[in-house]
């Protein structure tokens, strides 16, 4: 798992001011081996000695051991294990040193790996389109038997002189007909080859909103602030809250709320953001369970109301770099506050202690889906009122990773799927149950899990009900703080699932469920 890369980052900044190994240790009260030993990453460092050394070096400590540099570390891992660089053995050990001595190559590495891999999505994408659509067959096809007739059309009127005139009208028309379908048929390939750009995902955008996320560690106090105010006018005592969001939506913004039943155009089984300010319309599923019908309700009302506190947010931001990952952030902000106004801060944490971080007791006490219970336990990061430090992963059946937010130690991958023995695979198989598990890693850093799969989107009879199966983690430290450590025996203890980050990551030589070998340093 990444490791800061503190010594080197010390050695570096050493001689950049020109200090050597032996003043700097007389200064800070060690020896220049250890020192040195140190700063060659083989002694670990922490405490005074750490703050000793960046008050010599007039370096802050975040930029020793932020999280970010963990973060890029794990990133470099996880690229150094894809197959395109199979041959090259490329080390991942490696990217803790390339981190500490020059983070900007690293960075520009990431940022370079992300476009190749978004150019890869496309080039599939469009890939597929040409082998398998079958507008592509019919069209060529058109376009041939087009060219043919107006082929065989000009070569009569060119080498027969004395054609008759009603037969020349007549060859002519042909020539007109055929050319004019033959330039909608190009147009209309023109258009596809636009529309099938367009789907194409940018993985871009989504690393932006992760490394967002992480850079404000999943809290934002200004939000926090509004949604609490927000709430507090929807006046709950004297209603119920869905009908005091309904009408906030529909009283103030002017925004009709109408039911659709499942099926029906368009499909309402979530309602998008986009347009209800300026349609003052808003469809909903008349089949949305209540916590999922509650939780649209305060996005949009968060939408309409906090926009301007969000928009700023946003601005502010050095790391949402395209017009894209801003709209996805302004959502991600909008779901923030919703569960916000659901969740309230300090309730939430107190009864999240109370229940020993029981998720499925949370989700009953607050009315409120699992998967809201587990994205708001992952907001609750106040200074001086922290929650548990939990990382988050949702996959579909298929294992893609349709949401992450990782811990420094666990790396959630971004490319690929992650070791099969993590339970948010095997939830699968027992939708609806919580399913835990203390695991250890070939470093021994050992994590508990807590996964289950759970239903997503309203359906009727006959429609197919997708599942979703949802992750919490978080270091085996904190798990005699929840109910899950409660059912680790002494034995399971010391018994804990071996498990690994990818296959192409992990040392375990001789485990039966490995997929890929193991990326190896020649």
């Amino acid at each position: 798992m990444a490791r800061a890369p503190i010594g080197l980052k010390l050695r570096e900044r050493r001689k950049a001011l020109g200090v050597t190994q032996t003043a700097l240790a007389a200064k800070v009260g060690v020896s220049p081996s250890y020192l040195n030993l140190i700063e060659s990453e083989k002694r670990n460092i922490g405490g005074s000695l750490l703050m000793r050394l960046a008050s010599e070096l007039e370096i802050q400590l975040e930029e020793l051991d932020g999280a970010a540099d963990r973060r890029l570390i794990d990133d470099l891992g996880e690229i150094a294990a894809s197959p395109t660089f199979q041959n090259l053995k490329v080390s991942p050990q490696s990217a803790s040193e390339l981190v500490g001595r020059h983070p900007e190559w690293a960075r520009a590495l990431t940022v370079l790996y992300r476009t190749y891999m978004d150019r890869d999505q496309t080039v599939i994408a469009l890939a597929d389109r040409l082998n398998q659509d079958p507008f592509l067959a019919a069209a060529v096809h058109r376009m041939l038997t087009n060219v043919s007739s107006i082929r065989s059309a000009s070569e009569i009127l060119e080498s027969v002189p004395d054609i008759e005139p009603d037969q020349r009208e007549r060859f002519h028309n042909i020539l007109l007909t055929e050319s004019d379908q033959l330039s909608s048929v190009a147009e209309g390939l023109a258009a596809f080859f636009d529309k099938g750009v367009a789907p194409t995902r940018s993985i871009s955008p989504n690393e932006e909103i992760d490394d967002f996320l992480q850079e404000h560690q999943n809290y934002f106090p200004e939000l926090e602030s509004a949604a609490e105010v927000l709430a507090s006018s929807l006046q709950l005592r004297e209603q119920g809250i869905t009908t005091a969001l309904s009408e906030l939506i529909e009283q103030r913004y002017g925004v009709t709320i109408t039911y659709a039943a499942p099926g029906s155009k368009p499909q309402a089984n979530q309602t998008s953001l986009k347009g209800v300010a300026h349609d003052k319309r808003m469809v909903l599923a008349e089949a949305l369970p209540g916590p999922t019908r509650r939780f649209l309700l305060a996005r949009t009302a968060a939408e309409l109301a906090l926009a301007e506190t969000i928009d700023e947010i946003i601005e502010k931001s050095s790391v949402l770099t395209s017009a894209e990952a801003r709209r996805r952030a302004t959502r991600v902000l909008t779901s923030y506050c919703a569960s916000a106004m659901l969740l309230p801060y300090d309730r939430f944490l107190e009864q999240s202690i109370k229940l020993r971080y029981d998720i499925e007791r949370l989700r009953h006490s607050f009315d409120v889906s699992l998967e809201q219970v587990c994205h708001r336990l992952i907001t609750l990061r106040k200074p001086a009122a922290e929650g548990i430090p939990f990382a988050f992963m949702r996959v579909d059946p298929s294992g893609y990773v349709s949401k992450r937010y990782a811990l420094p130690g666990l790396p959630i991958p971004r490319y690929g799927g992650a070791c099969p023995l993590w339970p948010v695979y095997r939830a699968f198989q027992t939708p609806g149950m919580v399913n835990c598990n203390l695991a250890a890693f070939p470093n021994n850093d050992r994590f508990l899990f807590v996964a289950c799969a759970v239903e997503k989107g309203a359906s009727a009879y006959g429609q197919h009900r997708p599942l979703l199966s949802i992750m919490l983690a978080c270091e085996a430290l904190y798990a005699d703080q929840t109910v899950y450590g409660d059912t680790l025996s002494t034995g399971a203890r010391d018994q804990a699932l071996a498990v690994g980050p990818t296959c192409r990551l992990c040392t375990r030589e001789d485990c039966g469920h490995r997929q890929e070998d193991l990326i190896v340093a020649t």
